[in-house]
């Protein structure tokens, strides 16, 4: 059990587990083709912490990091292969977490759906959080469910 204000994550075969303090920065569901074929599922659940809100508590040795883009790399368990974090210098004041990873809940619930331009056919998303896309994955779709331009399809 953790303290109050922070969650326990760990990988699947739990040689590398960590704390994460709160509050986050953001959750949410990322449709990109990078996170999909990282995660091999239609979607990720990311939050976001500082650098400094997560702490390696063991296994650091197992983590391994991917250079994913020029700008970005994703860690995962050498182990079991869990992916776990993703960071970029774009963003330096954080650190996203895969949700799934997470043995407890975190302090907020998703919030978006972002690169929802980019989801493929076969997910249906029946929720109505904002869906955002274009270029930074971030601009409102116009016509989009949570849109700012309407509350299309």
């Amino acid at each position: 059990m953790s303290l109050p204000g922070t969650a326990s994550g760990a990988c699947l075969c739990g040689a590398v587990r960590f704390t994460a303090s709160f509050p986050s920065l953001f959750c949410a569901h990322c449709h990109c083709s990078m996170c999909r074929r990282n995660h091999g599922a239609g979607y990720v659940t990311w939050f976001a912490v500082p650098p400094a809100q997560l702490v390696i508590e063991s296994g650091r040795e197992e983590l391994a990091r991917y250079p994913s883009s020029a700008h970005g790399s994703r860690s995962f368990c050498r182990r079991c292969g869990s992916s776990l974090f993703c960071e970029s210098s774009q963003h330096p004041e954080r650190i996203d977490i895969a949700l799934g990873a997470m043995l407890e809940p975190i302090d907020r619930e998703p919030q978006l759906h972002m690169h929802f331009d980019s989801r493929v056919a076969w997910v249906a998303v029946a929720d109505d959080l904002p869906r955002l896309g274009g270029k930074t994955g971030l601009e409102p779709i116009p016509g989009a469910k949570g849109s700012v331009s309407g509350e299309g399809g």
